[in-house]
This record gives C-alpha cells, sequence and structure tokens, in this order.
C-alpha cells in the first residue's frame, strides 16, 4: 500500500521558518522524483519544488528560489521542504508527491496535504 504523509505545517508568522516533512513507503522511493505542491482554495494546484531520485537535480518555481529548499533522505524514504522567510501569500495546502521522473508532468502517488498558514 503507497503512502505520502506530510507533516510539519501549521501556523507560522511572516518572516519564519517551517520543515515540512513526507514520509513514503509502499514503493521504491529511490526511484522516484519527489515534488512538493500547494494549493489554495478555489486555485489550481502549483508546483513548488522538484528533487531527482537521487538528489542530483532540484527545480524551484521563481516564487519561491532563494527561500525554499527540497531535499531528500533515501535512507528513511523522506523527502523535505525547507521553507524560510514565509510570506503570508505562501498560505496554501501543501502536497508532497512521487513521479517517475522530473519531466514527467502527472504524478503517480500523492499525499493528503498539510497546511501551512502564515500569518501575524
Amino acid at each position: 500500500q503507497v503512502q505520502l504523509v506530510e507533516s510539519g505545517g501549521g501556523l507560522v508568522q511572516p518572516g519564519g521558518s517551517l520543515r515540512l516533512s513526507c514520509a513514503a513507503s509502499g514503493f521504491a522511493f529511490s526511484s522516484y522524483a519527489m515534488t512538493w505542491y500547494r494549493q489554495v482554495p478555489g486555485s489550481e494546484r502549483e508546483l513548488v519544488a522538484a528533487i531527482s531520485n537521487r538528489g542530483v537535480t532540484r527545480n524551484y518555481a521563481d516564487f519561491v528560489k532563494g527561500r525554499f529548499t527540497i531535499s531528500r533522505d533515501n535512507a528513511k524514504n523522506t523527502v523535505y521542504l525547507q521553507m524560510n522567510s514565509l510570506d503570508p501569500e505562501d498560505t496554501a495546502v501543501y502536497y508532497c508527491s512521487a513521479k517517475t521522473g522530473l519531466s514527467v508532468t502527472t504524478p503517480a502517488y500523492w499525499g493528503q496535504g498539510t497546511q501551512v498558514t502564515v500569518s501575524s
């Protein structure tokens, strides 16, 4: 049974930091590229960051470059998203997903999401 379980979301003040984690099980984690998406109500889900299966290549959306860092630990089957200098516009539900390759459009697996709220 495939599972992606996100954690680490919550309420943070503007300028603060959060670290999201996504624990994977039920598939060959080290063979998959991993991605973080986010979604706000009424908007489409948007790609935030992606990392190749071995962590060599990392891609970021322009709106998070220099603030967010994606990383992974294949020994722990976990992918992370370190989020710094958070802004209220970063408020969203954050989802991790697994893709068979960085160039693949549609993820094979999705997590259930974790809420991030940036507010004073």
